[in-house]
């Protein structure tokens, strides 16, 4: 099942992959929202299995259809808030859209945007799998007027666009937090490979905050992160491979550019202070790295973000 699904960078990519029409969902700036009906005409309507490598919310005010996350399948009913985070399975199938908003962001986008220690707060946001939840009348209404809102400013092009965005985005997460994730326990995931994914996710946030602050100066190795969980470094590799579609050098390569690319908005921080803290022994060898997943060095980087 999951060897034919295609992975895709941000929901852009994924219209385009599937046909559908792309244009109200610039993916430039790592966050789109949109509303669903404005794209799906015809029904009923099912999606190609993929694994996307962003966030999403969806907010089905009044919508039905199926929803397939893994190896789970949930029915689609108005008033539902669906969460799902990088790397899982999925399938869509719609029957009916007359108002449903989708949201979408990647973790670049949170760091820089929401908060820089956004996985401390909303811890959540590193579940493997959550279940759908139905809000009550109010609840929805509370976080539809709050889903209006950013994509008011979605539309706009004001020069702090994205800092109300990632503000307005923080009272979001925390009203999801408070109607959703109340009564959730986050340890527990249902099964040993989802507890596993959860586990590797929290060592590897837990290190680079870690990198960053100073009180650790390499980075960990696919090994060590085996080490954490006293597993054989194959079977963590096969597990992560197999539930996020990504190998774990992807998510520690992944990772450590996300870093990268928030200390390098700090401009008081050289590029060598920058190497050191994410583990690089010399400068060079942090600038060539950058350079291989970005295609632009990070000097390129800060001065065109800066510019």
């Amino acid at each position: 099942m999951t060897s034919k699904s295609i992975i895709v960078k941000d929901l852009a990519e994924l219209y385009e992959s599937i046909g559908l029409p792309s244009d109200a969902v610039d993916s430039s700036s790592g966050f789109t929202i949109h509303y669903l009906q404005d794209t799906f005409k015809k029904f009923p309507y099912k999606s190609i299995p993929f694994r996307p490598n962003y966030f999403s919310f969806l907010f089905v005010k009044n919508a039905y259809g199926k929803y397939t996350i893994d190896d789970k399948g949930f029915d689609i009913n108005p008033r539902t808030v669906y969460f799902t985070n990088p790397g899982n399975y999925r399938v869509f199938e719609w029957q009916k859209i007359t108002n449903t908003c989708l949201i979408t962001f990647n973790e670049s986008y949170l760091k820089e945007h929401v908060h820089a220690d956004t996985y401390n707060h909303f811890s959540f946001l590193l579940t493997e799998t959550v279940e759908p939840r139905t809000l009550s009348i109010e609840q929805f209404e509370d976080i539809e007027n709050l889903y209006k809102l950013i994509h008011k400013e979605y539309l706009s092009n004001t020069p702090f666009k994205n800092e109300v965005i990632g503000n307005l985005m923080v009272v979001l997460l925390l009203k999801i937090k408070e109607y959703f994730f109340q009564n959730y326990n986050p340890i527990y995931e249902g099964n040993r490979s989802s507890q596993i994914v959860k586990t590797f996710k929290r060592n590897l946030e837990d290190h680079f905050r870690n990198l960053v602050k100073g009180t650790e100066e390499k980075q960990l190795r696919v090994q060590d992160y085996a080490n954490l969980q006293f597993l054989h470094v194959n079977y963590l590799s096969t597990v992560i491979s197999s539930k996020t579609g990504k190998s774990i050098s992807t998510w520690i390569s992944e990772k450590t550019i996300t870093e990268a690319k928030v200390m390098l908005l700090n401009q008081k921080l050289s590029i060598k202070e920058i190497a050191n803290k994410l583990g690089f022994l010399e400068s060079s060898h942090f600038s060539n790295y950058f350079k291989k997943h970005t295609s632009e060095s990070p000097a390129k980087y800060r001065k065109t973000y800066f510019n």
